[in-house]
């Protein structure tokens, strides 16, 4: 492989990684502007049960993990690229 593909992998990563970040937080905040909406309100049982839950602020944290990890391995990878070629 030439140095080339190494810096693409390693971009690629980079670019993962900052998305991963970024689903992240945006699913951390959606999360605490729900439950700060539910808490507002004058029926507690929806906030304390947590029912009926919502699973997108969750899937975007996940989500957002496992770009990350894509993106570190991706770096990883194409850092090995460049010191191995």
């Amino acid at each position: 492989m030439s140095h080339g593909d190494g810096f693409i992998l390693m971009g690629m990563g980079g670019v993962f990684i900052l998305l991963g970040i970024i689903a992240f937080f945006r699913g951390k905040r959606e999360e605490k502007s729900y439950y700060n909406s539910i808490a507002s309100r004058h029926d507690v049982r929806e906030f304390l049960e947590h029912k009926p839950e919502r699973p997108e602020p969750g899937a975007l944290k996940i989500g957002g993990w496992i770009a990350m990890a894509i993106g570190l391995i991706m770096l990883v990878i194409g850092g090995a690229f460049l010191l191995w070629g």
